[in-house]
């Protein structure tokens, strides 16, 4: 890396800077984000000079951030009270790789139930030796395992089938994708307990929610590492989350991952529900349906700049985003500047877990001309996010399921970001 001032060489073309310069000393840092302004003495705000707010039972944002939310796309049943719906996470207005509870994408498919869970039980039986009935606080005696993982939504991102661009921020078109810290019991210690009748390949989860939501799932998942959940980030799973007790299956597409879990029962071969039917498979160009593709493939999406922010002034910035694989570890996230034509490697920020979010950033210097950001995912499968018409030639775009191309967004001259197709 040759630097010579404040300038550096680039990685790739349109401006993008080598990813060690974040490790290259803070005084050209500085000068570059800041312009060099010269510092003046801090004038005392009115906030300095008075006691400020008394504690609460529990804590929320601050009245300025009331813009960070999650956005609402409602498909309303008339038919119900709560229909079916989602509601989104703002990743641009994010940081890091853990989201808030408050802010982890829901989406349900008859409403949120109010359950007591004293009242809540968890049945295990079908092919097993010993049906068995938890309540929660049973469950709560048993050893708790923590895992970090993502849950996304298998429709994520599903308005980039779409022949036309996409409106909409990161949040409306990548936002039904979340990661927290999840505790729970592992369910092959509680499998194990029931005892596995070996013709078990299967097993049914089902949910508690008026829609009697329930998906198909191979016993061999179940029995490596997937969890029942009671604690998220800490605290008791939020009721639009599952409370008071949810299936997680990490790396598996997010309507797999049960919420209200009250029902297991271990089959011989898939149940073929409702919702693995009706829905959540692919829908190929020669008509056929591509079932049971539950793992979510490796990939990356910039969330800042992206459409709804504005660069303001020439100059560097730090283009940051997430990547993550439903196959295991993120390997390398590379950026583009130019569409494609180009990539440098960005920095991964640790820790880098498997099927989790991981964080990367690129420094970069805007000249103020157009460039197309783009971001692509390697993951330690040695499986690369393939381009859109990549995609598309291989599914075609009858799908509403699965996209993980590439995102592009467009950079105009006057610095305003927009999605596009290269």
């Amino acid at each position: 890396m040759k630097k010579t001032g404040n300038q550096l060489e680039p990685a790739a073309a349109n401006g993008l800077l080598d990813r060690r310069f974040f490790l290259a000393g803070g005084a050209g840092l500085a000068a570059l984000a800041a312009g060099g302004a010269r510092a003046e003495p801090l004038a005392i705000p009115e906030w300095t000079k008075k006691p400020g707010a008394w504690f609460t039972a529990y804590g929320q944002p601050s009245k300025y951030e009331a813009k960070v939310g999650r956005g609402a796309i409602v498909e309303h049943n008339p038919l119900y009270e709560s229909g079916p719906g989602s509601v989104r996470t703002p990743l641009q207005f994010l940081e890091g790789m853990i989201t808030p509870n408050g802010l982890h994408f829901e989406r349900s498919h008859n409403g949120i139930p109010d359950i007591d869970p004293d009242r809540h039980r968890l049945l295990i039986h079908g092919l097993v030796k010993r049906p068995l009935v938890f309540t929660m606080e049973d469950l709560a005696r048993y050893p708790m395992t923590s895992r970090i993982s993502f849950v996304e939504c298998a429709g994520n991102s599903g308005a980039l089938y779409a022949k036309a661009a996409a409106a909409g921020t990161a949040q409306a078109l990548h936002g039904l994708l979340s990661c927290a810290e999840w505790t729970g019991v592992p369910l092959a210690l509680l499998l194990d307990e029931a005892g596995v009748d070996p013709k078990a390949q299967w097993l049914l989860a089902e949910g508690a929610d008026a829609a009697s939501m329930s998906r198909s799932v191979p016993l061999a998942k179940a029995m490596d590492d997937a969890l029942v959940c009671l604690y998220q980030n800490g605290e008791r799973i939020r009721p639009s989350n599952g409370y008071p007790l949810r299936l997680l299956l990490p790396g598996f597409q997010g309507n797999m991952n049960v919420k209200w879990l009250h029902r297991i029962k271990l089959t011989a071969a898939p149940t073929m529900t409702k919702d693995e039917t009706s829905k959540y498979s692919l829908l190929l160009n020669d008509g056929k349906v591509a079932q049971f593709k539950f793992q979510l493939d490796a990939k990356a999406v910039i969330t800042k700049p992206s459409p709804g922010f504005q660069l303001k002034q020439q100059g560097f910035y730090e283009i940051s985003g997430l990547a993550w694989s439903g196959n295991g570890k993120v390997a390398k996230v590379e950026v583009s500047a130019d569409g494609g034509k180009t990539w440098a490697p960005a920095a991964l920020s640790e820790p880098v877990i498997s099927k989790a979010l991981t964080r990367f950033r690129i420094p970069w210097h805007w000249t103020g001309q157009p460039a197309v950001l783009q971001a692509r995912c390697t993951d330690d499968t040695g499986y690369t996010q393939p381009a859109r018409d990549v995609l598309i030639a291989a599914r075609g775009n009858r799908a509403a399921y699965h996209n993980n191309a590439i995102t592009s967004w467009n950079i105009a001259a006057d610095g305003e970001v927009k999605h596009v197709y290269v």
